[in-house]
């Protein structure tokens, strides 16, 4: 059987970068080639039913052994793309056996990585300091692929077991072409989450915000009375967001505004935000301190200069998932049979998982080895990883029992 880390180190070589830009679905081609190689690796691995959709989805079903039939489906998910924070192009993985518990230079580039010390004599996989590393989440499909072979090979009981891939998650549309009949599981778990003792249930409601300015261009010699700068409205237009209420100054269950990228010139401007908050009414309130803004400073302005587009992406799933303990349940029993001491921390993010919930197919988020997301300080942890592995088969082997 190929190791969960060999299978890492093909998975990672892969650039799967999303781009909300596009307005494809997927939205990068390049995704579906890590999509393809999946397909035809589950097919390798003898699963009857492998599907890829023209949307980028992989889906594939493994029937129940003998006397096991009546037990509900279980679905593990992970996400085929990476952030666009950072290049995901070219990425040099490198393994650093039996960690000493020192800082790690990051090849050339300057970076040092100081990984969480509890770490120290594992084996961690990471990057030369000019990419990301793709942990997340192809730690999550590395871990899913190598419990799937080892529930074929070792012939091991099983319900019905459902896996898919999707596309796009980083950029909050991974849900949205998922089909949930199709994929014929009771209860799933993404497997996107970080450390391999987390269990997450409760995350973000989550928007996005689009801000265009409009302005009235002319040569600044001339500019007295008839200019309308673009640029400096869309920066008094963040100005009036409160300067606390960012991600680099709130955790918890505390939310933010975030500004994702802003662009113009002083005829036009556009800023993009995404809008996060645990609590529903909060939520709402920022969404709505974004129009009032919008309204104040086009009063001020006597013409519509200032346009708000708002998209919701996702809903905490905390409101579905505490109907639904049984998965929960059963995570936390397969993680304490394999060594591991779980926790359950508020995610301050979103996974496909929580617009799944709504969706009925109700589905917690589960760790799988990998940190500092995002960033070219992200790196796995083999043994983490293996740990993920034992979980997942730990979680077929409960619901089996299930009648």
């Amino acid at each position: 059987m190929k190791s969960v880390l060999d299978r890492f180190l093909a998975y990672v070589r892969f650039d799967t970068q999303s781009d909300e830009t596009t307005g494809r679905h997927p939205s990068t081609e390049k995704q579906l080639k890590l999509a393809r190689f999946l397909a035809q690796e589950l097919s390798q691995l003898g699963l009857p039913d492998v599907t890829l959709t023209e949307k980028g989805y992989v889906y594939a079903a493994l029937p129940p052994t003998p006397g096991a039939e009546s037990a509900p489906a279980v679905g593990f998910i992970a996400h085929l793309d990476t952030s666009d924070a950072v290049s995901g192009e070219n990425v040099r993985p490198r393994v650093v056996e039996k960690w000493d518990g020192s800082p790690i230079g990051l090849g050339s580039s300057g970076i040092v990585l100081e990984p969480a010390a509890r770490l120290a004599g594992h084996d961690l996989v990471v990057t030369d300091g000019t990419t990301l590393l793709g942990a997340d989440d192809k730690s999550g499909i590395a871990v899913i692929m190598t419990a799937v072979e080892e529930i074929v090979s070792e012939k091991l009981p099983h319900g019905g077991i459902r896996i898919a891939f999707t596309p796009d998650e980083e950029i909050g549309q991974g849900a949205d072409f998922f089909d949930v009949p199709l994929f014929g599981a009771k209860y799933a778990y993404t497997v996107d989450a970080g450390s391999e003792n987390e269990i997450e249930y409760e995350n973000f409601n989550a928007a996005s915000a689009v801000v265009t300015v409009k302005g009235v261009s002319i040569h600044p010699g001339y500019a007295y009375g008839v200019m309308v700068n673009a640029l400096r409205t869309a920066m008094e237009f963040d100005s009036l967001l409160p300067a606390a209420e960012v991600p680099e100054r709130t955790r918890g269950r505390e939310g933010f505004f975030h500004l994702t990228g802003c662009s113009g010139t002083p005829e036009s401007a556009e800023l993009r935000y995404i809008i996060r908050d645990h609590d529903a009414g909060i939520f709402e309130e920022r969404k709505r301190k974004l129009l009032e803004i919008r309204d104040r400073l086009n009063r001020r302005c006597g013409a519509e200069r200032v346009s708000v587009e708002i998209r919701d992406q996702y809903r905490n799933m905390a409101e579905v998932m505490k109907e639904h303990p049984f998965p929960v349940e059963t995570v936390r029993a397969a993680m304490l049979e394999a060594g591991v001491e779980p926790v359950s921390p508020p995610i301050r993010g979103g996974t496909d998982g929580a617009q799944l919930c709504f969706m009925g197919l109700p589905c917690p988020n589960i760790g799988h080895g990998g940190y500092n997301a995002h960033s070219r300080s992200e790196y796995a942890d083999v043994q983490g990883m293996e740990k993920s592995v034992r979980v997942l088969l730990g979680i077929v082997s409960r619901f089996a029992r299930v009648r």
